[in-house]
């Protein structure tokens, strides 16, 4: 197929979501139709703009600038071609302008600014982007005002406990050794939770980019990215994106021609949800069973092989690049109060338009749902969402308009997390919800403690005989003593967090747990 400068650039997502809706037999569609036809046309590859339910989403490159269509499917590409979609043709699937339309149009894209737009693997097309301007800034100064640059931008950790980064790197920069380490924790295992996946197959060089400059701020000269094992698609996305940039000189001995060395690894997980939390992550990075440590030593001073490690998430890592290039003033002026930047939103579940949206903190629940989700997907009110991953505190209609914000959200018994949405109509039951949570962690635990141990398997026994009308005002008194001990007495956030789900569903959806009888009644 040519690929001459005069061809006619169609980009179609190679994202593992749109791959599941069919994006490569709609590749192969086109390029199908396109050699029939005599057409002159480049198939670019791309990640997803995060609009799931318009996936597989193509855009053909016009004068007047990208048109989508979408969904598309193998089947309609012969009536594509025949209503002149190589020249943004109008069609029942036309979307107009990708930049105009609403779901994007309202966004703030800083982290995603790429996904979407230019072929992953290409660094040649990852600079004409903007790329790598983080990293020749931080190449001009030094080490120390880097790690300033990252404190000074209020970038908290984005895989859930909001660590503010610039404290971990500044206690790594300061630690004495011969060895330091960047470990990248892409162990995305929330349910509801893909922003770290898009990143890694949508703009991988952002994420590397990120690690670099990490590297260079605390005098790393090796890093990992620990990837869960489910994610076959970024592992090779990620792997050829090393080789490209190392092949260009951005990775290896004397980067840019300067004086800092830094390598880069994918290792993969296998299937654990406890490798999430940072210290069960390094053990199993090490070639150990995962397991929580206890802390202190913190991972900062004693972490990977007991040497300083910056353990960050795929997103903490890849907004470093952007407050490197325009500075930490133009990242801290999004969000409000403690909640700087960008975070994107996953939404999941009973909802009209699942996506990605990247947006400062601040915006409501209500907006996110209505605005951005449109709604239910089965037209009935949403009653409940989980916000925060499998063990995110389940949010009654009565606070959706509450601020995405860190601490807004724990003024109410709520946490952000890794910004996972999951919404659901007024279908569902509270109950198996909670009993779900419970459940989630008995099999994910590591076992290492005993609330979260043996606590979790306790707590499914005891919904159980709630469910089934058993001692009914005993066992809730008895699952609400347990979920205290959990909080309480748990090594890790698992065992201390999954009190969160089963209590806000006892507190706000306290009707699902009523006996059978008076529910019949009622």
């Amino acid at each position: 197929m040519s690929t001459s400068n005069t061809s006619i650039r169609i980009y179609v997502p190679r994202d593992a979501s749109a791959l599941s809706l069919g994006a490569e037999q709609t590749a192969n569609a086109i390029a199908a139709e396109a050699t029939r036809l005599g057409a002159d046309i480049q198939i670019v590859r791309n990640g997803s703009r995060g609009l799931f339910w318009l996936e597989p989403m193509i855009e053909v490159e016009t004068p007047a600038g990208r048109v989508a269509y979408g969904p598309v499917q193998a089947g309609d590409v012969a009536a594509l071609f025949a209503a002149d979609f190589l020249h943004g043709g109008n069609h029942d699937l036309s979307l107009g302008l990708t930049e105009d339309i609403p779901y994007l149009k309202r966004q703030q894209r800083l982290t995603f600014a790429r996904v979407g737009i230019t072929d992953p693997v290409s660094v040649e097309d990852y600079v004409a982007h903007g790329g790598f301007r983080g990293l020749a800034a931080a190449l001009k100064i030094s080490s120390s005002d880097i790690v300033q640059q990252v404190t000074d931008s209020g970038l908290r950790g984005r895989g859930g406990a909001a660590f503010p980064a610039g404290i971990k790197w500044k206690t790594v920069f300061g630690a004495q050794s011969e060895q330091k380490y960047i470990v990248c924790n892409a162990d995305e295992g929330d349910s509801g939770t893909y922003a770290d996946r898009m990143i890694m197959e949508g703009d991988p060089l952002v994420l590397i980019e990120g690690m670099i400059i990490a590297g260079i701020a605390v005098g790393a000269t090796q890093g990992y990215i620990y990837l869960r094992s489910e994610y076959p698609h970024a592992f090779r996305v990620l792997n050829e994106a090393i080789v490209a940039a190392k092949n260009a000189g951005y990775l290896g001995a004397g980067i840019c021609g300067s004086e800092h060395d830094f390598e880069l690894e994918v290792r993969l997980g296998a299937g654990a949800y406890i490798c999430g939390e940072e210290t069960s992550l390094l053990e199993s990075l090490e070639g150990k069973r995962g397991q929580v440590r206890f802390k202190p030593p913190l991972p900062a001073l004693k972490g990977l092989f007991g040497k300083p490690t910056v353990v960050n998430n795929v997103i903490t890592l890849a907004s470093v690049p952007i407050i490197l290039d325009k500075g930490a003033d133009f990242y801290r002026d999004f969000g409000m109060g403690r909640s700087r930047g960008t975070l994107p939103f996953q939404l999941a579940g009973n909802l009209k338009q699942a996506g990605l949206v990247e947006c400062a903190f601040g915006l409501t629940l209500r907006e996110i749902l209505y605005d951005f989700g449109g709604g239910s997907a089965t037209g009935k009110p949403i009653r409940a969402v989980q916000v925060g991953g499998p063990l995110g505190a389940y949010m009654p209609e009565s606070q959706f308009d509450t601020p995405l914000d860190y601490e807004a959200l724990a003024a109410v018994g709520a946490m952000l997390g890794h910004g996972g949405i999951v919404a659901f109509d007024d279908s569902v039951d509270m109950a198996q919800q909670a009993r779900y949570a419970m459940e989630f962690c008995a099999i994910e635990s590591c076992g290492k403690c005993t609330p979260c141990r043996i606590g979790s398997t306790r707590g499914v026994e005891v919904i159980d005989r709630i469910i089934a009308d058993q001692d009914h005002a005993k066992n809730i008194t008895l699952l609400r003593d347990l979920c205290d001990t959990l909080l309480a007495g748990s090594l890790c956030a698992l065992g201390g967090m999954v009190p969160f789900p089963v209590t806000s569903a006892l507190n706000h959806f306290a009707e699902d747990f009523e006996p059978r009888v008076l529910r019949a009644a009622s």
